[in-house]
């Protein structure tokens, strides 16, 4: 009854964690998460980490990176191979478990990213453009999905550096096309809007209560930049905004509130869209009793 890979997926709220534990503890499995925020030290209650549910159940990629560190897709797939490598390689399940789509998509599609070394040349040619230069000459050379690539100069020039390589390696392409992984089960928790949008508010309460500001102005005062946090978006962009004193901590509430909404409603766009795109999700309600959320799964991984 061994998949190469079991993937529990789904917005914020819905309960993935609790679900992917249940799982691994009847599949004696380990689990690798696919959340962008999750592999940074010192960030847990603003990513939700919640480690106390996976008890005894081994997990990999959380807590791999210093705070105020910008960790890339690249070093996800990196990463993530070499957990995946290492579970497989002792006979035992992998389940990849997370909400950041783009980080899922990817492993499920089977792209690899080839490391690009840098190319000193390039940048000292690069180094006195601006933002907005650097920005223009990346639009000729690719489609910009999202602003990750072009939020600092750096940045832009890393991307420039990583398409002017795959230009002059055409080879390297073949690598970095798709090869879909055809036997990966995909399990989606579903969860209505108004019960998403309860679950949302809910725990945005509890984690402040449980001391998500004071978590914030620890990492500031341990030294991370609070522009590098802001970085990161949703809570460590408002809560830190609210440390440093731009916003009331109502204003911070509210407008964190709104974001977490809209995000996971993203989240939704990007899953419906992997449906489009030819991944197959399962969907099961997030309301499911443990045990018949569990042997739905082991019927999918059955069949």
């Amino acid at each position: 009854m061994h998949h190469p890979l079991i993937v529990i997926t789904g917005p914020t709220a819905s309960g993935k964690t609790g679900r992917a534990v249940e799982l691994a503890r009847l599949l004696d499995a380990e689990i690798i998460s696919g959340d962008s925020r999750q592999v940074y030290r010192g960030m847990d209650l603003g990513t939700g980490k919640d480690l106390e549910e996976y008890g005894d159940v081994p997990y990999h990629l959380i807590d791999i990176c210093p705070a105020g560190y910008k960790y890339s897709l690249f070093e996800y797939l990196r990463d993530y191979q070499t957990a995946f490598d290492d579970i497989t390689a002792r006979g035992k399940q992998a389940i990849l478990c997370g909400g950041t789509g783009m980080y899922v998509e990817t492993v499920l599609k089977g792209i690899q990213l080839p490391p690009v070394p840098q190319n000193e040349k390039l940048r000292a040619s690069l180094a006195d453009k601006s933002l907005d230069e650097l920005t223009a000459m990346l639009r000729t050379m690719k489609t910009l999905r999202n602003n990750s690539d072009i939020d600092t100069p750096k940045r832009a020039i890393r991307a420039i550096e990583i398409c002017t390589y795959y230009h002059e390696h055409p080879d390297l392409k073949l690598a970095t096309e798709p090869h879909p992984l055809d036997d990966a089960i995909v399990i989606g928790v579903s969860i209505d809007r108004e019960a998403r949008r309860q679950r949302i508010s809910q725990r945005l309460d509890a984690r402040l209560e449980a001391g998500m500001v004071d978590e914030v102005r620890r990492l500031i005062e341990g030294g991370v930049d609070p522009e590098d946090l802001i970085y990161y978006g949703l809570e460590y962009k408002f809560i830190t905004r609210h440390v440093i004193g731009q916003l009331t901590w109502q204003e911070m509430h509210d407008q964190l509130e709104i974001a977490i909404h809209q995000f996971a409603k993203r989240q939704m766009t990007w899953f419906r869209g992997m449906e489009r795109r030819g991944t197959p999700i399962h969907w099961l309600p997030y309301d499911m009793p443990a045990d018949e959320f569990t042997a739905n799964v082991l019927k999918l991984i059955q069949q």
